[in-house]
Parts: structure tokens; sequence; C-alpha cells
């Protein structure tokens, strides 16, 4: 109805193709959870972790006619769901991840490598419809590929609910440019033969691939050039080479590939697909399509000889045999051994009487073709042991990277261990007194600004993505942290000089002494403009040390730009004010309350280098309004004098008021934001402004506070 599928009707911004858009910052409103007022975290005190296990568990063998398991145990399927599910993560900017049951929803329940997914998630349905809302989607998945494992006899490093779902795609998500599936991939890249000049933030090849292209680079097979692809992708998604080798290979110990048939006989994929398939697609309506003659990949076997038993067979038959190419019955290419014996060879899926080649993809030829890759695998061939208890830790982590910190974990089965990648945090004291070491911050001499900038460049970092960074740790005063560019490494020490020695003296940890010091800036400014306000702060942070920094990891945090304090490292393809859109979402701000932020951080004098663009007003250091009024005042217009950066003049005199950049202009352009910049533009909008950007304030604060939740 009223254009409701024509290219106009369905969105706006199709007429204003350029024009900044904001849904990034609207994703997963209220309104599109059904479950309001609920409380996962507590509904999983309820839950019985064993019954939910042991039901799992049957369910791995408990073959459905409508979609019958290989081998008669789905345990391949289940691996491939939770493994797509994580496997989509990538470090750069910490989005994808099982950590929110987003599989469910476009585009990543249509991607082609997510081929009869959509049929695993149907299988655990009656699990999912028993156990109701005491576990999510995105814990049942994850706990189905975990538990699939142990049922094929591996010993698993642990699991951890705690994952909540989403209700709504994640339609924002950049996963590339291309227009079409499984595009060819030179557009990802500035040169092909250099996978390290693949676009960011992308970790995936092609579009619609969670890792590479299976059959080889554009598919067409080369090991040695796929292992470049592979390392690079791998390491975008937070995994070394050898947790590279033990995850493509434990992968690969179990289930098939499918390609015994015609894949123009396929259906639409689930978004596309007829009411009638009730969200299921890729369905084959002309043919058998199940079975033997399932197609996902198009490559058609197993990789190993008991692809429903964990063991050593996948290096086994690597190094044992030699491996020629060939193709598919679908026509994809794969590599068969060359006179491989009888008993090696895996049973039919179906009838154990008739047995088949094994297959090796592009991919797992360079296991043994690359020579960093070939050591490893060589080591894991020796040491089963070894690799079982590498992979059991891979998998953990790559099933976990996106959780956030251990205290989020929840079940019997977390690990005791600390491990680096949890980016660990100890407890910091709390019996200090805050109000006489606010009393000793306000007399330091440190500036509103020096105070403001600092807490703010150490609780920045916070990405809700993954929930990685923020404030709690300290590590701003940590390599890396310490020399990022955007945190001024001069100013930075100097006010660090300053707040550890009156941290040791309260008995407090510096993380707390540093957003408290932010704090205190903020009401400074705030009575400066007239409306003292308190600021809330619960003191608890701990002070990581070296010891608990994988450094190196933190690289992919460091702030390239920050809208909120006017700078940009360089110039971009991307404009700043869709960098600062990213940024904001990435904390988990709202329009309105990045609105607030970018106001009060300007006029307490916060830019990044001391330069005054956006800082619109003559009482500097106070929590005024001006920016917001300067920026809607019709008394001045707006110049350009140079590639992003304007001049602000008196339309009567032509004098040169102010200067500013894209982002603050923004605000008065973008009518949405306009709107928003008004309400605190009015004359009475002092009050609701200061109590607006305090709450906002606090809310990056203690991002990372997840014991405050």
């Amino acid at each position: 109805m009223h254009g409701a599928n024509s290219a106009v009707g369905s969105d706006n911004m199709k007429w204003w193709p350029n024009a900044i858009n904001l849904d990034i910052l609207h994703q997963h409103d209220t309104k599109t959870n059904p479950l309001k007022g609920f409380d996962y975290r507590e509904a999983l005190k309820g839950l019985d972790v064993d019954a939910l296990k042991a039901d799992v568990h049957a369910l791995m063998t408990d073959s459905q006619d409508w979609w019958p398991a290989d081998w008669g145990h789905y345990g391949g399927l289940m691996i491939r769901m939770a493994w797509h599910a994580a496997g989509s993560y990538r470090i750069a900017d910490g989005r994808g991840g099982g950590g929110t049951g987003n599989q469910r929803f476009a585009p990543l329940n249509s991607w082609p490598d997510n081929v009869n997914l959509d049929k695993a998630r149907r299988l655990l349905w009656p699990l999912k419809q028993k156990y109701g809302n005491q576990v999510s989607w995105a814990d049942l998945i994850i706990l189905a590929g975990t538990v699939a494992y142990e049922s094929m006899g591996l010993e698993t490093f642990g699991f951890a609910f705690g994952r909540e779902d989403i209700w709504h795609p994640e339609k924002d998500t950049y996963w590339g440019a291309e227009k079409e599936w499984l595009a060819p991939s030179d557009a990802r890249y500035g040169d092909l033969d250099d996978p390290s000049t693949m676009e960011n933030p992308l970790a995936a090849v092609q579009m619609g691939l969670i890792y590479v292209n299976p059959e080889g680079v554009n598919g067409q097979p080369d090991p040695i050039k796929t292992a470049g692809q592979v390392r690079e992708t791998f390491a975008r998604m937070a995994m070394d080479d050898e947790e590279t080798v033990a995850l493509t290979a434990g992968g690969h110990t179990v289930g098939k590939c499918h390609g015994n048939g015609d894949a123009a006989l396929l259906g639409a994929d689930p978004e596309a697909a007829d009411v009638t398939e009730q969200g299921l697609g890729w369905n084959n309506h002309t043919s058998r399509g199940i079975g033997r003659n399932t197609v996902t990949s198009g490559i058609e076997g197993a990789w190993t000889t008991h692809p429903t038993k964990w063991d050593n067979g996948y290096f086994y038959l690597l190094f044992t045999y030699d491996w020629e190419l060939k193709k598919s019955p679908a026509g994809a290419w794969q590599w068969e051994p060359v006179d491989i014996k009888e008993e090696d060879r895996p049973v039919d899926v179906e009838d154990p009487s008739i047995r088949y080649n094994p297959i090796m993809t592009d991919a797992d030829m360079a296991m043994i073709k690359d020579p960093v890759y070939r050591e490893i695998s060589e080591r894991f061939y020796k040491d089963p042991d070894h690799f079982s208890e590498v992979f059991a830790r891979a998998w953990f982590k790559l099933t976990h990277r996106d959780m956030g910190p251990k205290s989020r974990y929840v079940g019997p089965d977390v690990p005791s261990e600390d491990l680096i990648w949890q980016d660990p945090v100890p407890q910091g004291p709390t019996g200090w007194d805050v109000d006489a070491v606010k009393v000793e911050i306000a007399a330091s001499g440190l500036s509103t600004a020096d105070l403001v900038a600092t807490a703010w460049d150490s609780a920045r970092t916070f990405r809700g993505s993954d929930l990685r960074g923020g404030a709690n740790g300290a590590r701003i005063r940590l390599a890396p942290q310490k020399d990022w560019e955007g945190n001024e490494p001069e100013r930075l020490a100097r006010v660090l000089s300053v707040l550890e020695p009156i941290a040791a003296r309260a008995g407090a940890s510096v993380a707390d002494l540093i957003v408290l010091g932010g704090n205190v800036g903020v009401e400074q400014a705030a009575a400066a403009a007239g409306v003292p306000v308190t600021v809330p702060f619960a003191p608890g942070r701990g002070d990581a040390t070296d010891q608990m920094t994988d450094a190196p990891s933190f690289d992919v945090l460091e702030p390239i730009h920050d809208g909120f304090r006017n700078w940009v490292k360089k110039d971009y393809v991307v404009s700043p004010e869709e960098l600062l859109l990213d940024r904001a979402q990435l904390m988990g701000l709202s329009a309105p309350e990045m609105t607030a932020l970018i106001g009060g951080m300007r006029v307490m004098g916060t830019n990044h280098g001391g330069t005054e663009h956006g800082n619109f007003t003559d009482q500097p250091g106070a929590l005024s309004t001006d920016f917001f009024v300067t920026l809607t005042d019709m008394r001045l217009s707006w110049a350009p004098i140079e590639d992003g950066f304007y001049v602000l003049r008196d339309r009567a005199s032509g004098q040169v008021r102010w200067t500013a950049t894209r982002v603050d202009l923004v605000f008065g352009s973008n009518s949405i934001l306009r709107a928003y910049a008004e309400v605190y533009a009015q004359r009475d909008g002092t009050e609701r402004f200061v109590e607006d950007f305090v709450a906002a304030w606090s809310k990056v604060m203690n991002a990372d506070r997840f014991d405050l939740r």
C-alpha cells in the first residue's frame, strides 16, 4: 500500500542518495523487540542446562525425513551453522559474529555460503519451542555446534551462555559494495596478489562468503595463492596461523560438502522464496534434493574416512595420498586422492555399501602447500592430542570472541582460565573517598578540557559490536594506546602524571580517576553555564597490566577519526560525518545522544589539538547551548574556505565569527539533526541540554561496566 513495494516508496533516501543516512543509529529500536522488559540473564538462571544439552545430543541422531541427516548424524550441519554464525566476526569494527542470532535475518540468512543452514535452524526449532525464552537463538545455535563436536568425540574447552537475540536485521552493517553475490573478489583488493590490500573492515574475500572461495581465488584453484587469502581473512577474524590450521582441519574433520546434483534446480533463497516455503530457501522441487542428492557449495564429498567421528583422519589423508584436481557432479573444482585404498574412502550418506573418494578444497590443500601451514599441519599429524587441544581452544575463541569480557559468561561450563583475548581486567577498589578525591582533582590545576578529553579518549574505544574497549582497565596508559595520535600522547602523559599520584594516595584505580576526572570537568562546565549537576559515578574499575594486554589486538581499536573531538587523521573516501555515525553506532549512541555530546564537547574546548573549529562560544569551558544557538542563527551565513573547512560570517558586516568542519555543519544541514539542535537552541533548552549531555556522557563512561547492568 502507498508504494510500499516501489523503489521510491520503500526508502525516502533513494531520492537523495548523497544525503547522510541516520538509520544506522536506529538499529534494534525497542519497538522491534517483542520481549519488552524481559531480562535474558535472569531467565538463564532457571535454565536446566543438563536437560537442554541432553536434548541437543539426542537431536544429533534423530534424523528427520524432510531433511535427513548425513550418516544419520546432524553434527556436520550443526557445526557449519554455528561456525558460519560465529565466523562472520571481523576485528576491524567488531561487527558480525554469533552473539546476537543475526543469522536468522537477511542478508546472512540468504548468503550463498549459508545455503541450507535454514534447515539446521529449523531442525533446532522444537528445542527452542520447548525451552522458550530461557535460551536465546544465539546461544542455541552456538551450543548446537559445540555439542555436535562433543557427540563425535571431541573434548571441548567449554561453553558460555549469555548471548541475547536481536529482532531486526542489521541492515546497515557494511558487507561490501558489490551488487551481486559471489562477484569476483578483485574489487575488494587494491592488488589481488596482495591479500593485505583487502578493503577494511571486510574479512571475507567475496560477497556472500564467510571466509574464502573453496575452489580457489575467484574460483581458480591455486593452493599457494589461496593460502595468502586464508591467512589474511583468518587474521581479520582474530586468528593466528596455528589457530587457522586447527580450525580448518577441525572443521573439516567431520561432515561433508554437498554438490551431487544440479545447482540450477535450487529455488530462491529464504528472503526471496514464496510464502509457501515458510521461510525456507534453496528448495529443489523438480528432483530429489535431499540426502545424497543435496546441493550446497557444489563441491561433493567428505574430507575424512569417518565423517561423524573426531579423529586425526584429516591429516592422515592429506599426508598419505597425492591429490589431483577434478570436477564435482555440480561442476565445482575439488581435489581428490590418487590411488586411494578402498578402506580409506568414506561411505555414502545413505547406503554404507557404497564408497566414494574423499575430497579437499583449495583451502585444505593450502594446509600442506604453504610452508608455514605445512609445518603446523605436520606437528598436528604427529601429535593428535595437541591438535585436539589447540582446536578446542580455537573453537571456543571463534564462538565466544564477540561476547565481551568473561564476566558476561553464564553457565556451568565456563572455563576458569582467563584468556588474553578476553581482555581481562581485575576488580578495582571501591572503598575510597570519592568526594575527597573530586576536591583534589578540582584543585589539581588540570583544565576542564584536559579532564574531559582524557576521560573521553579512555572510554571512546568501547565497541558495542564485540564489547571490547572502554575505560575499564585504563589501558589508555599502556602500549599501544598511550602512543596513539588520537590520544595526544603529550597531553595524555601530562594529565596522567597528575591523576596517577592522586589515585595512589586515595587507594583508587587510575581507571576510576580518569573517569572521575572527566566527571569533575563536566560538573565544572555545567556550573559555569549556571546549571549545577552531579554526574553519577560508581567506583570499581580496575587497572589492567601489560601482561593482561594483548597489545597487537588493540591496534584495530585505534581511532583514525573522532567527530566528537572534531578530528580525522587524514582524508578518507568516507565523509567525516559518515565516520561520526559509524563511531556513534559502535558506542551504542542514539542520534539525540550523539547530538547532545557533540554540542557539549565543542563548547568545553575538547577538540583534538585545541583547534577552534565548531567551538561557537564566547565562554569556553561552560556547558552552554551556544553551539546550537550559533548553528541555527539566521543572522550568520556559512561559506567554504578549503576542502572540509568553513567560515561563519555575520551577514550584515561580513565579519568572520567562527570556523567549522563538515561534522559541525551537518547538525544544521541535515533535517533530522537540525530538529534535535533546535530543541537545545530554544530559550528553554539549557537545562534539558545539560541533563541530556550528562546522561549521554555517563552512558559512554559506563558502557563497559557490565557489573552495573
